[in-house]
């Protein structure tokens, strides 16, 4: 499995109308629900610190971040120039409804690129519905745009754009340092796909610059670490309440059937590749780090959720491919019928034609041939009278009955058969009217073969 060298499939290439509609249909799903109630009265804490910081002038907020929330700096920047044009509770949320909605778009695209249209859609939806996306969605701060920065630098991964790669990570990371470890899922995802040599390389030179452009952050927040010294110390009831969290659903049926599709979507190799570093490595670096220093939260890595639709999406693929190869004819089981029908029984004698094949363990081949005679019994019988030995080999029933080469002919009888039976022709290995031309047959059979 190498990540990003696979050539779509034909009818599902990313410029088809099928990879269009599957990215933007989450993006209008996650508009639709995020700008739904974003007027609501009231900023909680830390929306009303966004809001105070960003309405001062610009070498205000570089004079604050100095000494506390140099974490937030760029945003509080970015929310700066949004403010300024209309300050407000829906311009306060603006940024982070967008920054859902390209999220939303970014996982699609990262599925229909990994997988196929209807992953992308399904995998966006389901990041679009997730109650955690919501309520960031709504809230005026930078961690739904850093999920759309984090979502973007692993698709540009996927696709090796390095440069625009570098630049988006380095954003990403600018909007808050604890993005950072998304680097340490990308590069999982590179030794998962046996990248070669120089996607490592072209890889180390975006993430160096990134890093080079971050330093100037960490050396500032460094001194700010007592601000989140009210962190307690995470454990594994942290772990399990991120995992609800990250489900469409915490609890109940949902939050099962997602764990399912998400245990089912570990087999798809490219899907699994990315999607799983990136839901399981940064919660577990910042956990494992917080046993020693804490400074873990769940909101530091909602980034992370971007994987776990991915997941769930690609082992619902897995489930509709795997129900479709065993029922193929959309929930009725297949099977050749035989051409030969079953004879039914009459009111008068009939005649035995060929025996009815079983269609379990006969293969029949469809032929425009006309049915077998139903007399070829009589035929047969007349052959050994007039020649010693081994009667003829019986034809397959799919085939036209005809006269050996070597046979002699009889013309007397066979017109006599005929006339019996009114010159018709027979379908589906019974004799048309049959019930009153069976006795008129025989009879003439005896006749034709009476010395």
């Amino acid at each position: 499995m190498v990540i990003g060298d696979r050539e779509p499939r034909k009818g599902e290439r990313e410029g088809g109308a099928a990879a269009v509609l599957a990215v933007c249909v989450p993006v209008v799903v996650m508009l639709g629900l995020a700008l739904w109630g974003l007027d609501r009265d009231g900023m909680w804490r830390d929306e009303g610190v966004t809001f105070q910081v960003a309405r001062r002038s610009v070498p205000e907020i570089l004079r604050l971040v100095q000494g506390v929330d140099a974490v937030h700096a760029l945003y509080y920047l970015l929310m700066h120039a949004v403010l300024a044009v209309h300050p407000g509770e829906i311009a306060l949320r603006l940024p982070s409804v967008l920054g859902a909605a390209a999220a939303a778009g970014l996982i699609a695209a990262l599925g229909v690129r990994l997988a196929r249209p209807r992953v992308g859609l399904w995998a966006g939806l389901l990041y679009a519905v997730t109650p955690l996306v919501g309520h960031y969605a709504q809230e005026g701060r930078s961690y739904a745009l850093v999920t759309a920065g984090a979502a973007g630098a692993t698709l540009l991964l996927v696709r090796r754009v390095w440069w625009a790669y570098g630049v988006v990570l380095t954003v990403t990371c600018l909007l808050h340092e604890l993005a950072a470890p998304v680097v340490c899922a990308h590069a999982v995802t590179l030794g998962v796909g046996r990248a070669p040599r120089r996607v490592w390389a072209a890889w180390g030179c975006a993430v160096a610059a990134a890093g080079v452009a971050l330093l100037p952050l960490l050396q500032v927040s460094r001194a700010q670490a007592g601000q989140v010294g009210w962190l307690p110390v995470p454990g594994w009831g942290s772990a399990e309440r991120l995992l609800r969290e990250f489900a469409a659903g915490p609890t109940g049926v949902v939050f099962g059937v997602c764990v399912l599709l998400m245990v089912a979507g570990l087999g798809a190799g490219r899907v699994a590749g990315v999607a799983l570093p990136l839901l399981v490595v940064p919660p577990g670096l910042l956990i494992a780090v917080s046993q020693v220093r804490p400074m873990y939260d769940d909101r530091y890595v909602l980034y992370a959720l971007a994987g776990a639709p991915l997941l769930v999406a690609a082992g619902a693929d897995r489930l509709t491919d795997l129900v479709h190869r065993v029922r193929p004819s959309g929930g009725r089981p297949s099977h050749n019928p035989s051409p030969i029908a079953t004879p039914t029984s009459t009111k008068g004698p009939t005649t035995a034609g060929p025996p009815p094949a079983d269609p379990r363990t006969a293969r029949w081949r469809p032929s425009p041939a006309p049915s077998p005679s139903p007399w070829s019994s009589s035929t047969t019988f007349l052959h050994r009278q007039d020649r010693p030995g081994p009667p003829p080999r019986q034809p397959r029933p799919h085939l036209r009955l005809r006269r050996p080469a070597s046979a002699p002919r009889r013309p007397g009888a066979v017109r006599a058969v005929h006339r019996a039976a009114g010159g018709a022709r027979v379908s589906e290995g019974v004799p048309t009217g049959v019930g009153h031309r069976a006795a008129a047959v025989r009879a003439a059979v005896g006749d034709a073969l009476r010395p």
